[in-house]
């Protein structure tokens, strides 16, 4: 096992294999068709935007798109490639799922070893790392692919050092970057590249998704709501027993207004010890998320229950536009507080439990 494989890796989705890793790219055919129609146009662009939301196979597509660009060795006696598809057995396979591959570079959230923790933004020393790839000659003539993922967790000197590369680009190269929030990436970023948009996926290739990763293809009505159409996010919920902590959420909630304060600090105590990161991380994500559905109650979208309770408490506490508007502010209010206190690394109880504060000072206002 590599030193890379041994770490944490930001860009790979809790209960699943790395993207490097898929064998296939499901539900984003209209995707694979613009970049093939480039490819084989020969109007390549250096640079690709591959936009989306987040869990919807945007890695998977651009690690899909890097073996296939890597596997090409001149005109093919058979004309041009009519899919992405590449020979599973071929010896640049192997090295870059084992992160070798000598023309490939990944640039994401580096790991440090001082603290025992990924760092929150991909800095400055990872894009130099890209320049000097560059610099490098292909000792082939083939392509170069450099695959950012995600490029909206760039900081401001990271942005600034790779818009550099982006106006100067090599000879045979061609930059993923992978975004979940493309709207955060710099103007001159986003004007420099061609843009690939993923889309959410339906309940077959879901299905299909999970099972390539070796989960139950069938999706339950709560888990198809709460995903949105994200196998990531799918399989993140079943390997975080993610369900059942929404459920948890949405019983709290329903206690309000006068919010149960004993079961808020229970909820907050998930995230508390070192290593619950990831606990910490979807715990925001779920309350942000009813919120979220809360909002579109009170607007008058259908609400398929994700929990016990879900549509009865959305009556209760989101019954009009009035009402709506008000968990929608609060949606985004909660989104950037904790946001900001992930960043400077606030205790993340008390900002678990200062959001259900928050949410209890709603309900009072509406209830």
């Amino acid at each position: 096992m590599s030193e890379d494989d041994a770490l944490p890796e930001p860009d790979a989705v809790a209960g699943a294999p790395h993207p490097r890793h898929a064998g296939q790219v499901f539900g984003q055919a209209h995707a694979e068709a613009a970049f093939l129609e480039a490819f084989n146009g020969g109007r390549m662009h250096h640079a690709w935007l591959i936009s989306g939301p987040k869990g919807v196979g945007k890695a998977t597509l651009a690690w899909q798109i890097a073996r296939f660009l890597l596997t090409q060795e001149g005109d093919s006696l058979f004309g041009p490639p009519g899919d992405l598809a590449v020979d599973p057995s071929a010896p640049v396979i192997a090295r870059m799922a084992a992160l070798a591959e000598p023309r490939l570079l990944l640039c994401r959230r580096p790991y440090d070893l001082k603290t025992k923790r990924l760092k929150t933004a991909i800095t400055i020393d990872e894009v130099r790392k890209l320049k000097g790839f560059f610099n490098l000659s292909a000792t082939d003539g083939g392509w170069r692919v450099a695959i950012v993922d995600a490029a909206d967790e760039l900081n401001s000197s990271a942005a600034n050092g790779l818009l550099k590369i982006l106006e100067e680009p090599p000879e045979k190269v061609v930059i993923l970057l992978v975004a979940h929030q493309p709207s955060k990436l710099l103007p001159t970023i986003r004007s420099r590249c061609r843009s690939l948009r993923c889309d959410t996926l339906d309940e077959a290739d879901m299905g299909k998704v999970l099972a390539q990763v070796g989960q139950d293809g069938s999706m339950s009505p709560a888990l198809a709501a709460l995903s949105g159409g994200a196998p990531g996010q799918a399989i993140r919920l079943l390997a975080d027993d993610g369900l059942k902590l929404y459920g948890q959420i949405i019983g709290l909630i329903g206690t309000a207004p006068g919010l149960d304060r004993g079961l808020a600090l229970a909820l907050a105590d998930k995230c508390a010890a070192r290593g619950n990161e990831s606990t910490y991380a979807l715990m925001i994500e779920l309350i942000t998320l009813a919120l979220v559905r809360l909002a579109r109650h009170g607007a008058g979208i259908p609400m398929v229950e994700a929990a016990n309770g879900e549509l009865a408490l959305a009556e209760k506490l989101s019954a009009n536009a009035h009402q709506s508007r008000i968990w929608a502010n609060l949606q985004q209010e909660t989104s950037a507080k904790t946001t900001h206190a992930r960043a400077v690394n606030l205790d993340p109880a008390q900002v678990i439990l200062d959001a259900f504060m928050q949410i209890d000072k709603a309900a009072r206002r509406v209830c």
